[in-house]
């Protein structure tokens, strides 16, 4: 091996490097059941992002527009008491946020299909410690999704 292929298989990590050994790890959800593509697949990571950005912008709006008149009062502390609600409510009763339908996501729970109110509160609590949306395993879903027992998925 000379040395431009030792440095591309570092930079890629330990996954394209166990790939090119042989190894098939199959696609993301394999494991959970669920298709590789289309609806029922796993939600990619960047209409997540973009499913959480519009589900803050919304919550900034109602916090500045009908609770406060200051943006640093309603950033700083609104904003967050309004999603963490939101969360709880949309996901507990019909499995997605504003943002996430807007997207075409919607979160599952892995082994019944919808997400009780339990689960939603678990789910939601493990997400805005901020670790465990950060830690991912190979079917993509977060550590909350995961003690939770949920999975997000496209609609």
């Amino acid at each position: 091996m000379d040395k431009r292929q030792a440095i591309g298989s570092w930079l890629s990590g330990p996954r394209a490097a166990a790939e090119d050994a042989g190894v098939d790890f199959g696609y993301r959800g394999e494991q959970l059941g669920l298709p590789e593509e289309g609806p029922g697949s796993i939600a990619r990571p960047g209409r997540r992002l973009g499913a959480l950005a519009v589900d803050w912008g919304l919550c900034l709006l109602i916090a500045y527009g009908l609770i406060t008149d200051s943006y640093n009062e309603a950033a700083q502390v609104w904003a967050p008491l309004l999603l963490f609600a939101l969360y709880i409510l949309t996901l507990g009763t019909l499995g997605f946020t504003p943002g996430k339908r807007l997207l075409g996501l919607r979160v599952v729970a892995a082994d019944s299909g919808r997400v009780n109110p339990l689960r939603a509160v678990v789910r939601t609590l493990l997400f805005f410690l901020a670790i465990p949306p950060l830690v991912w395993d190979r079917d993509g879903r977060g550590l909350h999704d995961r003690l939770a027992r949920t999975v997000e998925v496209r609609i």
